[in-house]
């Protein structure tokens, strides 16, 4: 945060183990002017201007379980509101995962406290780059190739129904990632309308869909998003 330039607006994801020493880092380099709380999160205001809002993942956020009517100071405050959103970001649920990018695709179900891959499976079809021919050739090449992207994304389709189908009526969420003109195309699809209605607003940014990112998913789907602003140069 230190180099970041006057002004400058960046994200940065914080692990919710990590979020307590996070947010007291931002509060001895900025100070502490106010904490706003919402049913997204909360947005730390440092007295040199600087903002931290902390999006939570799979909201709203319930921060019934602070104590009513407990003033606190500010130390304490800060401690008892990243207390409650980092159970929150860490309470177990059933989250559904769909990846897809043109060509590879994967789905998953994660289960538990420390999520477990329940369930999953990944594939991926040909599908041929675009072709700088000219012509008759770059037509029937450009056929070739929407055939062959149809055809991927009906099998990304095929996996994400075969594995959160048996999860219908039991996923608390669902996290879609990959590329998003892709992931439009499955939108269409009536087999995937209930898990589409669960989806959760992030989109995340991933490479070619294999197991290994799958695995990976839970690592971004519960962080805290964190909208830094830098203190404006004062002159």
């Amino acid at each position: 945060m230190a180099n970041a330039r006057h002004g400058e607006t960046r994200w940065v994801d914080i692990a919710p183990e990590r979020l307590l020493g996070w947010l007291g880092t931002f509060s001895e380099q900025h100070g502490q002017s106010r904490v706003e709380q919402t049913d997204r999160g909360l947005t730390l205001i440092g007295r040199d201007g600087a903002g931290a809002e902390c999006q939570a993942p799979f909201p709203p956020v319930d921060w019934r379980a602070m104590a009513a009517g407990q003033p606190a100071a500010a130390g304490e405050e800060i401690s008892a509101l990243a207390g409650i959103l980092t159970a929150h970001c860490l309470a177990p649920r059933t989250v559904g995962v769909i990846l897809v990018r043109l060509g590879g695709y994967a789905a998953g179900v994660f289960t538990g406290p420390e999520p477990v891959l329940a369930a999953s499976k990944v594939g991926s079809r040909l599908v041929h780059g675009r072709s700088a021919a000219g012509g008759t050739s770059q037509q029937r090449f450009a056929r070739r190739r929407e055939k062959q992207a149809r055809e991927a994304l009906q099998a990304a389709g095929d996996t994400a129904a075969a594995v959160l189908g048996p999860y219908s009526g039991r996923l608390d969420a669902v996290v879609l990632g990959g590329d998003r003109r892709a992931m439009a195309v499955l939108r269409d699809d009536p087999r995937l309308r209930e898990f589409f209605a669960l989806a959760v607003d992030r989109f995340l940014t991933v490479p070619d869909p294999r197991l290994s990112v799958l695995r990976t998913a839970p690592r971004m789907f519960r962080a805290v998003r964190v909208r830094l602003t830098e203190p404006a140069e004062r002159h």
